[in-house]
């Protein structure tokens, strides 16, 4: 079988019974030490046991989740480290070129005495002097023949080590092969001086040694190169395909295809995505349905790690083999959901705060080894901005919205300037190209004048730090709120590249039961007209998520038991109760049906053009075992065969009828962009005019006040060249933080809760310019701590479709 990254040796495990059952492929052939899940289809919230009912841990399973790598209760298996997922660096398949053969190995690590002479030993009888001169002779010839190996050996690797200019050098294995030019000082990253080790380059076929020290090759049939010289950590050699430039060359948007997936369920989990983690605190005592429950549940749970079980989440369930099969399956960026607790979370909220962090350093490390580029998305803000699940708290918009809604905005505006410093540095820019900086906000809640404000205030937190004009920073993306990309046509004239983005997901607001046969083209007839309409009037507009689902079949697609519309157990339904097993049981797939859903990818990567797939990795469920949701992971259908392996097949799948004209030099940062107009910049003042709801006025509601330390985002370590994780020096203003002696209503509850009014008197909540420090009350400089009220509130679906 010819190799590639996708169709690793499967291995069979014995479930229930002792039968043995077929599976995906997987990455890990080697069943040791891999969790357990049960067998059988997967149940409803109410039939799984909290964790301490668990003894055996039911809900270890791992991030692949085929079933071969589960062990059922009594099995000998051990579980890892009570943990869902296993670490996926695991060894490549039996017969790679990098590893040795047992007896290479063994004749490297031996000890056995040194009297393997061809000749055989010396005969007992023979003379005592001959016996010398004979051993003599052999231990001569035998440091002779370890000359001529040793020149054997030295001529072919010294010609595969070539120095560069900039004094680093660059090597090569099996069939590598790298760009031309070496060496950060020529990409913006500083120069190392006096490299003590060699860099590493290679494409094709070469061997790659993790930083635990496990092995893989990496498999890229489309030209991809890899580059990592610790010596030289910031250069930007690598390229992902032949057609996709070198992260040393700049991001042509006219004319290169972004062609994306999103790291969902990593660095911010989601139930539907990763099951495992949230399976066994469903029916506890706190019920895990997000990312604030979980982490209260996990604090909790002592007994398995508490909330440290978060970091093995992260450490296991995406490794720098994802980023290497991302660029072999012919992808060249990433969308990487961030959590705002990166850079701090408040006394009261129970998020692992920070860690993650270190987790999107590994992230654009490996972006920069296999010359991916990161759209980098801030998915969680403080309140909410939509009470999606994913938002860091379910069920209550306090974004820009309630009493609360300005201080937790002036929160996100403070997150989202120390991001941008950070990402802004000369190390990181080339790779972090593009930032997201709120996902998915509800504008029919917060309202469409007082999102615009805010996406004007941070236009300029972010263009104040980087300047304007290209090259100068990310690009800044903006989702549509679901309300179209036409609405946001007139969005802040003279901007300095902002950028559209729009998640067309279709299985949110109405049921189509035809076969999928008959929606293959739905992506053609829905959406390509609106993206390229938007290309032509607005600018760069991408979609930052989208899937292959044809409908909400699948594990809390909706929510944690929240149902489907499909089956008739989740409003918005038409009424038929269907079946859902045929949507999720992928091994039953015909081959007409992965065919089918092969075109319908092809028809979506070519209406969308510029798009970031929503999600690479789905992990199994520990009850099932099996992935409940195939038709949202890309890398399970590179498996299995109907996600297209060559992306770039897609071009002119939908006919292209109305092609998008060329971009002005404007929507790239040239001539005219962060030329906002006194009229432009009146219309939507900040703080915004009114608070919703009840038109609460800015000037009579909490806030938080700029007197705080500056909080700044690590950089790796051992720390090499200049970096600091802060790009403006001359950016100074102190950090938000509440006003002391205050009281807070909750950051998270109600917006229809009664509104305190502002603590230390009149504010404009400009963090700027604005000093709201309480003089009532100069003895007390405690904050309050915050309460919080429990609520039982369904989360909402994870995507809300835009309005009919």
């Amino acid at each position: 079988m010819e190799q590639n990254p996708f169709n690793r040796p499967v291995s069979t495990a014995s479930a229930l019974g002792g039968e043995r059952f077929s599976q995906a492929p997987t990455l890990f052939p080697d069943a040791e030490n891999v969790p357990a899940a049960a067998e059988g289809a997967y149940a409803s919230a109410d039939d799984l046991q909290p964790p301490t009912a668990l003894g055996n841990r039911a809900s270890n399973a791992f991030g692949q989740g085929s079933p071969s790598n589960l062990s059922v209760a009594g099995s000998s298996a051990p579980l890892a480290n009570n943990f869902p997922y296993r670490d996926s660096a695991a060894p490549t398949a039996a017969g790679s070129a990098q590893h040795l053969g047992d007896s290479d190995k063994e004749a490297a690590t031996s000890d056995a005495p040194r009297d393997t002479s061809p000749l055989g030993r010396q005969s007992d009888e023979e003379d005592g002097s001959k016996g010398s001169r004979k051993k003599l002779f052999f231990i001569l010839g035998g440091l002779a023949a370890l000359v001529i190996i040793a020149v054997a050996v030295a001529v072919p690797v010294a010609l595969t080590h070539k120095k560069s200019s900039s004094g680093s050098s660059s090597s090569s294995s099996s069939s590598s092969s790298g760009p031309s030019t070496t060496g950060s000082g020529q990409n913006g990253g500083p120069t190392s001086s006096n490299p003590t080790t060699n860099a590493v380059t290679g494409g094709d076929g070469t061997t790659i040694k993790t930083e635990n020290g496990t092995t893989f090759t990496y498999v890229n049939k489309f030209g991809g190169t890899w580059y990592d010289d610790p010596n030289d950590p910031y250069n930007n050699n690598a390229q992902a395909q032949s057609w996709t430039p070198p992260l040393n060359t700049s991001w042509d948007y006219e004319n290169d295809l972004i062609r994306g997936v999103n790291l969902g369920g990593w660095l911010v989990p989601e139930p539907f995505i990763v099951p495992a983690l949230f399976e066994p605190y469903v029916n506890g005592t706190i019920p895990a349905k997000d990312e604030w429950t979980l982490s209260q549940a996990m604090a909790a749970d002592t007994a398995n790690g508490g909330l440290n079980q978060m970091e093995t989440h992260y450490k296991t369930f995406i490794t720098e083999e994802d980023f290497a099969q991302i660029a072999a399956a012919g992808l060249n960026w990433i969308r990487l959901p961030i959590p705002f607790w990166v850079v701090e979370k408040y006394p009261d909220e129970p998020f692992l705060e920070k860690v993650a962090w270190q987790y999107a350093l590994k992230a654009f490390k490996w972006a920069r080894k296999y010359g991916l580029r990161v759209n980098l998305d801030l998915h969680t803000i403080p309140g909410s901005q939509n009470g999606y699940n994913h938002s860091g708290k379910g069920g209550q918009i306090n974004f820009l919205y309630g009493p609360m809604g300005l201080a937790n905005a002036q929160r996100t505006l403070e997150y989202i300037r120390i991001i941008t410093e950070f990402i802004s540095q000369p190390e990181w820019a080339p790779v972090i190209p593009m930032f997201g900086i709120i996902n998915e906000p509800v504008v029919t809640s917060i309202g469409k004048d007082e999102l615009t404000s805010f996406y004007l205030q941070a236009h300029d937190t972010i263009r104040n730090i980087t300047g304007t004009g290209t090259g100068k920073g990310p690009f800044i993306s903006i989702h549509d709120s679901f309300q179209g990309l036409a609405a946001w046509v007139d969005l802040l004239p003279g901007h300095d590249r902002i950028n559209l983005d729009v998640h067309p997901y279709a299985i949110f607001s109405s049921v189509d039961r035809s076969p999928l046969a008959d929606q293959i083209d739905k992506p053609c007839t829905s959406w390509a007209a609106d993206m390229n309409t938007s290309w032509s009037n607005f600018g760069v507009s991408v979609a930052g998520e989208f899937s292959l689902a044809i409908n909400d079949c699948g594990l809390w697609i909706n929510g944690v038991g929240a149902g489907t519309r499909w089956e008739g157990t989740f409003d918005g339904g038409d009424g038929t109760v269907g079946d859902c097993t045929p949507w999720t049981d992928y091994a039953s797939w015909t081959q007409t049906t992965k065919d089918d859903f092969n075109s319908f990818a092809l028809r979506n990567f070519d209406a969308l053009q510029h798009w970031f797939f929503w999600t690479w990795k789905i992990g199994a469920s520990s009850v099932t075992g099996k992935i409940e949701n195939p038709m949202w992971s890309y890398q399970l259908g590179l498996q299995e065969g109907w996600m297209p392996s060559d992306p770039t097949k897609a071009v002119g799948t939908c006919g292209n009828t109305s092609p998008a004209t060329a971009l002005t030099a404007e929507m790239l940062g040239g001539a005219g962009a962060g030329d906002i107009s006194a009229t432009v910049r009146a219309a939507s003042p900040w703080p915004p005019t009114a608070i919703l709801p009840g038109n609460l006025s800015p000037a009579n509601v909490p806030v938080y006040t700029p007197t705080g330390t500056i909080v700044t985002l690590p950089v790796p370590t051992p720390t090499v060249g200049t970096a600091d994780g802060w790009f403006d020096a001359a950016d100074t203003q102190p950090m938000i933080t509440p006003i002391a002696g205050c009281t807070y209503p909750d950051a998270w509850g109600s917006a229809d809760a009664t509104n305190p009014g502002p603590c230390g008197g009149t504010s404009t909540a400009d963090t700027t310019t604005t000093d709201n420090t309480d003089t009532t009350d100069t003895t007390d400089t405690t904050v309050t701590t915050r309460t919080r009220g429990a609520r039982n509130v369904i989360p909402k679906p994870r995507r809300t479709p835009p309005p009919s």
